[in-house]
């Protein structure tokens, strides 16, 4: 795609600060750096979002994350988690609309980025929470 900011640092015409690369995958640090050793792992395919992927697209990107993840934590003294986050549609924070998944190193709990989710269980009685897992699950096997 041509006005994608990723894939123009795929082509090398924009600069990145790469960490990994392979044939399908392309991996470089955040410029936002959120926390120190932030990185993006991104398909070399121009997808919009995981709503794209197919089963072998996942395979690629998702394989490569523990590698990469891992790299991350051996190489930055005092990594001790990490968030992998990969957000979808504008509704849900995703800037760039060229798939991209953020390994987010870890260090102590007070660091600039906070994750936390509301609890809804009490939203749901127990024979429509068994319905909307029983809807999705039919869903799925249509499609396999």
């Amino acid at each position: 795609m041509t006005d994608c900011i990723f894939c123009k640092i795929i082509n090398g015409e924009i600069p990145s600060a790469k960490v990994y690369e392979d044939d399908e995958v392309y991996a470089f640090l955040d410029i936002t750096q959120v926390t120190k050793g932030h990185t993006l792992v991104i398909p070399k395919k121009h997808v919009k979002n995981i709503f794209e992927y197919d089963s072998d697209l996942a395979c690629s990107i998702f394989s490569r994350i523990p590698k990469i993840a891992n790299a991350i934590q051996d190489s930055l003294p005092g990594v001790k988690g990490m968030n992998i986050l990969n957000n979808n549609g504008e509704i849900a924070y995703q800037s760039v609309f060229h798939s991209h998944i953020h390994l987010i190193p870890r260090y102590q709990t007070e660091e600039g980025f906070k994750l936390s989710f509301t609890d809804n269980s009490k939203s749901y009685t127990n024979d429509e929470f068994q319905q909307l897992a029983a809807s999705i699950k039919k869903t799925i096997e249509s499609v396999s």
